[in-house]
């Protein structure tokens, strides 16, 4: 049955960069799916440290994409775009968006919805799809992690680490973190890090190499970028490969690459959200086929730290900023 909608929507923009006071409440049109789009009438939304960039200046969307923040959304299908195949009106999903995420309403490629596990609310399911889409494509499609090898993910604490850790310990590897305190160790240990580095007391360099007996990891999923970048190389076993997705420190480094050549490593990176809409729906395709009966049987569950309203999400920024949560933050919409 078709549902009357309104016109207008709340939402939270930036019409200036700046601090998360910059994040402003707007009444804009309501978005019109186009074809093979769906509309979704968002319930929740995930906070992300894209989204702090974005409000900072520093990372504008990609071309065609809303100029508002928010790239993980849970909620109901309320209109189908021409052609919008497989989703119905009523459908309850979550969906990774290029942007126009802290809406009341949002739209998005059908195929890069999916529907929300089974057992999950839509504030855990609106913490899945950035994370879970970026984790997946990196440390599985590229960094091509198999079972019984040993993983290392830094800022284990963080969305995308809290998530690394489980889906790599689901498929059976040895799982090595960093985090910023002896309470984020413990909570990555709790999600099933085999080993968790405290990087403000111990080199994990170091640590790494004492739990391998000398040999290194297999894989390294690094956000962090700057003087992390030879240290990697140094942690890395032979024929080791690195992904890099961030650079909370610095993008520009100086390096001796010798040791990428002595050890035969292969460092790669990627960004999500420039990506078609065809390429994201693979990763979601394979996320709907080998994570999703995960997460239905609660081998892995989305780690949720704190919610907000959407009117509060200046609040959810200064906690991300912060950088005192440990899993995900997320915005509930009235």
């Amino acid at each position: 049955m078709a549902q009357t909608l309104p016109e207008t929507m709340m939402v939270m923009a930036i019409p200036k960069p700046g601090g998360p006071e910059a994040l402003v409440a707007q009444t804009r049109p309501l978005p019109t799916p186009g074809p093979g789009e769906i509309l979704i009438r968002v319930a929740a939304a995930g906070v992300n440290r894209p989204d702090v960039l974005q409000r900072q200046g520093h990372y504008p969307p990609p071309p065609g994409a809303s100029d508002l923040p928010g790239l993980e959304v849970a909620g109901e299908v309320v209109a189908l775009g021409a052609g919008a195949a497989r989703l119905h009106v009523g459908d309850k999903v979550c969906a990774l968006v290029p942007g126009g995420g802290y809406a009341q309403f949002c739209k998005v490629h059908a195929t890069n919805a999916l529907p929300i596990p089974k057992g999950l609310s839509l504030v855990e399911a609106a913490a899945i799809p950035e994370t879970f889409f970026t984790v997946w494509t990196n440390v599985f499609d590229r960094g091509h992690l198999h079972e019984d090898e040993t993983f290392l993910v830094h800022g284990g604490s963080s969305g995308i680490g809290t998530t690394a850790i489980m889906l790599a310990k689901a498929f059976g590897a040895r799982v090595f973190t960093t985090a910023g305190s002896a309470e984020k160790c413990e909570s990555c240990r709790a999600l099933g890090a085999d080993l968790a580095i405290d990087y403000r007391k111990d080199d994990f360099v170091e640590a790494v190499k004492g739990a391998t007996q000398g040999k290194g990891v297999d894989l390294i999923l690094d956000m962090v970028g700057g003087d992390y970048v030879p240290r990697n190389y140094e942690a890395a076993a032979e024929e080791g490969r690195i992904v890099q997705i961030a650079f909370l420190k610095e993008s520009t480094v100086t390096l001796d690459l010798r040791r990428l050549m002595m050890k035969r490593l292969v460092h790669t990176g990627s960004t999500l959200r420039p990506r078609t809409a065809e390429q994201k729906a693979r990763i979601a395709k394979s996320l709907e086929e080998k994570v999703w009966p995960l997460l239905e049987k609660g081998r892995c569950k989305p780690v949720i730290h704190a919610t907000f309203r959407l009117t509060d999400a200046p609040k959810a920024h200064a906690l991300m900023e912060s950088s005192t949560h440990i899993g995900k933050i997320v915005l509930t919409v009235e």
